[in-house]
């Protein structure tokens, strides 16, 4: 089934536990309100890289995998297979697998040579986590990288073989276009603000749509069967996309005077973390609102709408963490995490639910 491979998704959490509001509050109104305006206003780009304190080398080493951003690899595949299988009941486990290794090696690349660029312009100079600190060597990084992307294209250039569908292809190679174009020189769209957007588009209608087209199938006595762009799919790749942005967007917020400080403006950097930790409630409101639009439409299938709905807890969880704690750079550091969780969770949901829906459970 092609939602057995997102039940993975959660594995690739961070394992942190969400801190208790409860005790978060007694230690808090422990302090003098004046001190503790003063402390939560203090940045500090060092410490909030770290998350506070020194780290251990095991835990330097688990942020520098960055295991949990992995899931922007599964949940897009995941989501694009299930929506190929909800509308011609078409499923290739060795496909399948194959692109999985495939999106790991590229978003391998879209990490390590994010960190290559990050430490020429000195963004990342104080973040103990980067792979370029650690190794101490920025051609190795980019090295690893480069070799990466190689092997990444090449298992995607083996699945367009297999599927035969020129779209697939054509939309993959679009998403990593976008990639490279956020961080890579002479572009760098990301230090004009400009990263959002392109991370919608490349994990959400490009690269969800790329691999539902990569379950078309060729054969010696037919030639190629495409599948038809369908409803289901792009209303799928539009919540995708969404929950990838969040993801980008929250990464932001405990690193606003290290970008200001190398020209790099961000979303964040220009509005603040105020009005930022407001769009991040308009963006939760707008995920919800379209997940409930998409059911009254029939984009989506009911079982799609009803499981859903059921991450709601957790959108509502995202926001009160980033609204209460947007100007503590040490605590802010979970929300991209928690906004991780949010994506799996809701992938989980609409492949779980397209799968149920072709096989008539609340279809």
């Amino acid at each position: 089934m092609p939602f057995a491979g997102i039940a993975l998704a959660p594995l690739l959490v961070s394992p942190l536990a969400p801190p208790s509001p409860r005790g978060s509050v007694a230690a808090v109104s422990a302090e003098p309100a004046r001190r503790r305006r003063t402390l939560r206003r203090v940045r500090c780009p060092a410490a909030a890289a770290s998350g506070g304190g020194e780290l251990s080398r095991a835990t330097l080493l688990w942020r520098a995998a960055k295991l949990p951003i992995y899931s922007v690899a599964l949940v897009p595949l995941t989501v694009g297979t299930a929506a190929a299988y909800n509308h011609a009941g078409l499923f290739f486990a060795r496909r399948y697998s194959g692109l999985l290794a495939a999106a790991v090696l590229v978003i391998t690349w879209l990490n390590l040579s994010n960190d290559v660029y990050d430490s020429d312009t000195g963004a990342d100079k104080n973040k103990k986590e980067s792979v370029v600190n650690i190794v101490g060597s920025r051609a190795l990084t980019q090295y690893a990288a480069n070799l990466s992307l190689l092997l990444g294209i090449g298992g995607l250039f083996w699945a367009f073989a297999e599927a035969g569908d020129v779209r697939f292809i054509v939309l993959v190679l679009c998403a990593i276009l976008c990639g490279y174009v956020y961080q890579c020189p002479p572009f760098r769209l990301s230090y004009r603000g400009l990263g959002e957007p392109l991370c919608f588009a490349a994990f959400g209608p490009l690269a969800t749509s790329a691999f539902y087209f990569s379950n078309s199938s060729r054969s010696i006595s037919s030639g190629a069967v495409l599948l038809p762009l369908s409803k289901t799919v792009v209303a799928s790749s539009i919540l995708v996309g969404l929950t990838t942005t969040l993801i980008l967007f929250c990464s932001h917020f405990h690193q606003i005077d290290g970008d200001r400080a190398v020209g790099k403006m961000s979303p964040l950097v220009r509005i603040g973390t105020k009005t930022g930790a407001t769009l991040v409630t308009v963006g939760i409101g707008a995920l919800y609102t379209l997940l409930a639009a998409f059911g009254i439409s029939r984009c989506l299938p009911p079982s799609c709408i009803v499981l859903g709905a059921m991450t709601l807890p957790l959108g509502k969880w995202v926001v009160d963490y980033v609204q209460r704690n947007h100007d503590d750079d040490t605590k802010i550091f979970m929300a991209k995490y928690y906004c991780v969780r949010l994506h799996a969770l809701l992938g989980i949901a609409l492949a779980s639910g397209l799968v149920l829906a072709r096989n008539g459970v609340l279809a």
